[in-house]
């Protein structure tokens, strides 16, 4: 069996797939006060999977697009 080195590091990368996706869209969108903003973000990036999976399910819902 051969060795695929891209899959591997594909898989390897992919639980940080929602972290990176739920900090980028929480800085471009608008949402209720600042604060919750902080907090979506804090949560994708020192809490890694399960703040990613939280912004996706819960997060998002919360804010709107910028004007």
């Amino acid at each position: 069996m051969e060795n695929h080195p891209l899959l591997f590091y594909g898989l390897l990368a992919l639980p940080a797939l929602p972290n990176l996706f739920g900090i980028a869209h929480a800085f471009r969108r608008i949402f209720p006060t600042p604060q919750e903003r902080l907090i979506w973000m804090g949560l994708c990036v020192f809490i890694p999977v399960i703040g990613g999976l939280a912004y996706l399910v819960f997060g998002m819902r919360r804010t709107s697009k910028p004007e």
